[in-house]
């Protein structure tokens, strides 16, 4: 139970419905990064004035929502998608348009609203490489459980074409780019925030960002010979999930390296590592961070947002497992924003490159901005393609 009174088990068997606007905009995703992916077409959706209910199936992709749009908008669970729950849920919302973001295909959902006429676009839709031979080897039933979707604005022309191969008509598939792209830099006062960690104001500092098992000890046999090429240097180190900070604490311990929490103190001492434990942070620690490593990249994990670092300026260095964001890194990689390192040695290298080469480091983060700038029009994309199913909504309101 939450402190605002939701049980998610509850919302997930329907005993507790929510009590949405008059015949929202339903927007179903998936988790924390999907929530924050769709963050900026929501926003445009409160700008027209349009009653919106998220529902999301994650703790995390919960707390993430309310955090992002309190009670501006309806927030729930998804139900199970069991034919009886989903028709008791989507009877209880009654929405005018659902939107389905990614990946998030659940059958039933799919037949519930077909029965009410309730029209379906997908959107930032993604077929990932590890999903793509379940889906291909399954589209027999993919073809017939996707049939009532109107419209596919798919991340990628690659994307696009394998909704095709799985039984998707191409007349309703439209590449219209990642709607990541279109994420605003965060509100932060970085001049306060970097006296919070460096009272000097002048140490480098490079960033860790959303480590996983495994990583951290890797990143931390290397810090001694980042530190011997740059002795002020001073590494953020963000672990992605809040159940590891205290066992990263140890990790660190262990290393005997002299380090900090985030939560101990208001003004951190001075420390060689700064353990960032806690949640909703990392977006404006890319705003001070000069170097960026994205975790989930060294361990088999698949990567992270690397554009939440873009959108500040800031290019990325990752491990070789980048497939869960490979369009978005392999185009910052083409426009000079990023490097995919092909192992930790590779890794340990180009951080050592921009420690004794600054202005290749400068060189990255001026391209990542570039990058972010030359694909600020994909929200605008989206809002067009989607525009026919609003006017509809916004008609029959008034």
């Amino acid at each position: 139970m939450y402190p605002d009174g939701t049980s998610k088990w509850r919302q997930h068997l329907t005993l507790d419905l929510p009590n949405p606007e008059h015949r929202p905009v339903w927007l179903h995703a998936c988790s924390v990064g999907e929530v924050g992916s769709v963050a900026p077409l929501v926003e445009e959706l409160i700008h027209l004035h349009l009653p919106i209910h998220l529902t999301v199936v994650t703790k995390t992709g919960f707390a993430h929502a309310k955090r992002l749009f309190g009670s501006r908008i309806g927030i729930s669970y998804l139900p199970w998608d069991i034919p009886g729950l989903m028709r008791r849920f989507i009877g209880q919302l009654d929405p005018r348009l659902l939107l389905l973001a990614e990946t998030e295909f659940w059958p039933g959902m799919l037949a519930g609203c077909h029965k009410r006429n309730i029209p379906i676009v997908g959107i930032n839709t993604r077929i990932s490489d590890r999903s793509f031979p379940r889906y291909r080897a399954s589209r027999f039933l993919w073809k017939r459980w996707l049939s009532p979707v109107s419209l596919f604005l798919a991340q990628s022309e690659l994307d696009a074409e394998r909704l095709a191969r799985i039984g998707v008509d191409s007349d309703r598939i439209r590449a219209v780019g990642n709607l990541k792209y279109a994420i605003n830099p965060p509100e932060v006062d970085a001049a306060g925030l970097r006296k919070r960690l460096d009272t000097s104001m002048k140490r480098p500092i490079l960033l860790a960002a959303s480590t996983h098992s495994g990583e951290e000890k890797i990143l931390l046999d290397m810090w001694l010979e980042w530190k011997r090429l740059q002795p002020d240097l001073l590494m953020l180190l963000v672990p992605r999930h809040p159940e590891r900070f205290d066992g990263v604490a140890d990790i660190l311990k262990q290393h005997d390296i002299r380090f900090f929490r985030w939560s101990d103190k208001k003004h951190i001492p001075q420390s060689d590592i700064v353990l960032i434990d806690a949640m909703g942070v990392l977006a404006r620690l890319y705003t001070i961070a000069d170097i960026v490593i994205i975790g989930g990249s060294l361990a088999p994990v698949g990567g992270h947002n690397p554009l939440e670092a873009a959108i500040c300026g800031r290019g990325v260095i990752t491990g070789p497992h980048v497939q869960n964001f490979r369009e978005v890194m392999q185009d910052m990689q083409r426009q000079g924003a990023a490097v995919i390192a092909e192992d930790a040695p590779a890794l340990n290298e180009t951080v050592r490159r921009f420690l004794q080469h600054p202005n290749d480091l400068k060189y990255l983060n001026a391209h990542a901005a570039t990058l972010m700038q030359d694909n600020a029009g994909v929200l605008k994309e989206i809002m067009d393609s989607l525009s026919p199913f609003l006017v509809r909504i916004i008609n029959k309101s008034t």
